[in-house]
């Protein structure tokens, strides 16, 4: 008898992105026999209680990335990013890794990056056209 399988549309993009992401590290973890996947935030807010900042993230199997680093245009050049960050590296340290990761475009902040110990490891070219777009690994351990 033969099996009938169909695609269909994802009504929540973000629930299948989540469900895609389960099965992935349920697979990648099976593989390496590590199980260690951690996800890590902070954000920062001011007296108001107004988001101004934040940083998220994961670790797993000795090594960290940070998937999202955020700042209000209002509060940059204060450090915060600085801070932000520094906070990713003591959360990845505590976790045992050795490397945290970073990508970035050119319109966004890969200098920030380097001038925090990062160095470019890779550049992609024209993406989105007339840009760049960078990963960026700083040794922490």
């Amino acid at each position: 008898m033969k099996k009938k399988y169909w695609i269909e549309l994802g009504t929540n993009p973000q629930q299948v992105i989540e469900l895609l992401e389960d099965k992935l590290y349920e697979h990648n973890s099976i593989r390496v026999d590590k199980y260690d996947g951690c996800l890590f935030s902070r954000i920062m807010r001011d007296e108001n209680n107004n988001v101004l900042a934040g940083i998220a993230g994961w670790t797993w199997a000795g090594i960290c990335e940070v998937t999202q680093l955020w700042v209000d245009e209002s509060v940059r050049q204060t450090g915060i990013g600085k801070r932000l960050l520094a906070e990713a590296e003591l959360e990845a340290k505590s976790k045992g890794c050795a490397r945290i990761m970073v990508r970035s475009f050119s319109f966004q902040a890969p200098h920030f990056y380097e001038k925090q110990g990062y160095r470019i490891e890779h550049v992609l070219d024209s993406f989105p056209k007339g840009y760049c777009y960078y990963i960026l690994l700083k040794r922490i351990d």
